[in-house]
């Protein structure tokens, strides 16, 4: 974590918006706007990774659960992204978080709260013309994969 927190104290923004005539910028909208209205919150995750003895484990890619008995939300197989036939099988666990400055933020948390700071920033951002504002982070939405892919095909459509 040290180094990120380099990587941001080195971060010169001016430099990089002076890059190109449109920037898409799918970060955190609060952070870009150095949390000028405050911190939005967000909902974090956890990864846990193992190697099985077995050659499948469950099937599929993945499996969402969603029993609140079960402390993970999905399971990830990697060989069946690629049909993998190896003799053995990596899993990895998916489980939720509470966030905090320290971790990855993955998901907005919506509330009232939440979505009227949001709001200011988002009528900020509406002022910068060279900046796109797109995905989860940025738009403070969430979104499935399919949702962000229709989202980004329109603003291109709308752009050209």
């Amino acid at each position: 974590r040290e180094n990120n927190k380099e990587k941001v104290k080195e971060y010169n923004k001016e430099y990089y918006e002076n890059l190109a005539d449109k920037i898409v910028f799918t970060g955190k909208i609060d952070e870009f706007f150095e949390y000028e209205f405050g911190k939005l919150e967000y909902r974090s995750l956890r990864f846990e990774n193992e190697i099985l003895d077995k050659s499948n484990f469950q099937g599929n890619a993945v499996v969402n659960y969603n029993d609140k008995t079960v402390p993970y939300t999905r399971i990830i197989e990697h060989k069946h992204f690629e049909f993998g036939k190896q003799p053995k099988t990596v899993i990895t666990k998916e489980y939720p978080e509470n966030w905090t400055v320290e971790k990855e933020a993955y998901y907005p948390k919506k509330d009232e709260k939440n979505q009227l700071l949001y709001s200011k920033y988002k009528k900020k951002s509406e002022t910068i013309k060279n900046v796109i504002f797109g995905g989860r982070l940025a738009e403070y939405k969430y979104y499935d994969m399919h949702q962000v892919i229709a989202s980004a095909l329109e603003l291109a459509e709308k752009l050209c």
